[in-house]
């Protein structure tokens, strides 16, 4: 389903209610599935992802498919990992199938793990036959995942020597790690993280009755609305003291002409007429927003350099050569610095006007919806498999045409033949 996008004919306003986050959604699945199911949570992220560690959790099927869903990849590993008795083989998309998990795999087995390849060594699928995990010291190059690190720790409380952690390489996503960590002790688990080295004794979880907050990364893509329109537009359901790093996208975005103050439980955005000349950020730990914020500055026209961004590469897709494509369908030309930067000094190209501007995503829902309001200056743009979306935020087109835009089911290949 491809979908043609039309701005509103009047300035954007509404108030959104944002879906919940899906990462603090998956952690606390794994956390109340560690203490036998036995505590209470009121509600989960409504999304593809989560729903497959919904259905991942409760079958007893020895082959679990979790689709394109690399955060139940990585947790899931190391759930079924540590379950004496049970023998599983996890599998995804071919896409999955190619994003690498021997770091993971690695230092699962270096706690007593029994874990093989299926098919190419490095790479799902894993036939994984559970048993109880030792635990102990292990060394973990933190520069390629933050996932890796979490599905570690979640588990750590229940091997039989805990774990001790330490580090190397750069920790990229920081903030997921203290998420992680802030949520196990919700769940009555204690650990200490000083400097590089992350130690959990063992201990056991504590089942509680948890409320999951609504996405930070989802609110993006309305400070971008709000960058590039000047609306009135307020969103619901975000903690204002909230685990997630993407919580930071307030402050990237005043330099991008965005203010917003709460009002009670509700985030009000302002349009601000102060817009920082050159952008440069290091994103690494926040690296979901890149494509919210390079996109947002090309429209504006703010020349930037974004680093921290090594991780986007083994997305659902390569997210650095996603992005450097298809601004070039908007005249932008964009440069990838040492696979770890996106970088724009105004350079632009010639387009054919007399062609819809048809955006790829990839598979990638962050491609999707952070092109989106790219209709506000180009009418008519074309969004390739728009229902990508339902991977993290489902009601997005939904919530988009609430505020007035308009979505228009096509064939972006028979009008691109018809011409």
């Amino acid at each position: 389903m491809d979908y043609c996008i039309f701005p509103p004919e009047e300035m954007p306003e509404g108030i959104i209610d944002l879906p919940l986050s899906k990462s603090i959604s998956n952690r606390v699945l794994i956390l109340n599935a560690l203490t036998g199911n036995r505590g209470r949570i009121e509600r989960t992220a409504e999304c593809d992802d989560t729903a497959v560690m919904l259905t991942a959790l409760s079958q007893t099927s020895d082959e679990v498919n979790i689709g394109a869903a690399g955060t139940a990849m990585r947790f899931l590993t190391a759930y079924f990992a540590m379950q004496p008795g049970r023998t599983v083989t996890i599998t995804g998309t071919e896409r999955m199938c190619n994003r690498p998990i021997a770091l993971l795999v690695d230092a699962l087995r270096q706690c007593g793990a029994s874990i093989e390849y299926v098919d190419k060594e490095g790479y799902p699928p894993l036939k994984i036959h559970g048993c109880r995990l030792a635990g102990g010291d292990i060394t973990l190059p933190a520069s390629v995942s933050s996932q890796y690190v979490s599905a570690l720790l979640m588990t750590a409380p229940l091997m039989e020597h805990g774990l001790k952690l330490t580090l190397t390489d750069g920790i990229v996503s920081l903030p997921y790690i203290k998420m992680t960590l802030g949520l196990m002790k919700e769940w009555g688990v204690d650990s200490d993280f000083t400097d590089n080295v992350i130690t959990v004794e063992p201990q056991h979880y504590t089942p509680v009755d948890f409320k999951v907050e609504a996405d930070w990364s989802a609110a993006s893509y309305w400070y971008e609305i709000e960058a590039l329109s000047s609306g009135d537009l307020s969103l619901r359901g975000l903690s204002s003291n909230s685990l997630q790093g993407d919580s930071h996208v307030a402050d990237f975005f005043t330099g991008l002409g965005v203010n917003s103050e709460w009002d009670g439980d509700v985030m009000e955005l302002m349009p601000s007429p102060d817009l920082t000349p050159r952008i440069t950020l290091d994103m690494s730990e926040q690296p979901d927003l890149a494509q919210t914020v390079v996109v947002t500055c090309a429209m504006l026209g703010l020349p930037f350099h974004i680093t921290g961004l090594s991780t986007l590469k083994i997305k659902e897709t390569d997210r650095l050569t996603a992005l450097r494509d298809e601004l070039r369908k908007l005249s932008f030309v964009i440069d990838i610095v040492d696979d770890n930067a996106l970088e724009w000094e105004g350079a632009r190209c010639p387009v054919d006007t007399s062609l819809p501007v048809v955006i790829d995503t990839y598979q990638d829902h962050r491609m999707a919806m952070a092109f989106a309001p790219v209709a506000l200056y180009i009418p008519g743009l074309i969004i390739r498999n728009a229902d990508v979306v339902t991977k993290s935020y489902p009601e997005y087109w939904d919530h988009l045409r609430s505020i007035g835009f308009t979505t228009k089911e096509v064939d972006a290949d028979t009008l691109l033949n018809n011409i």
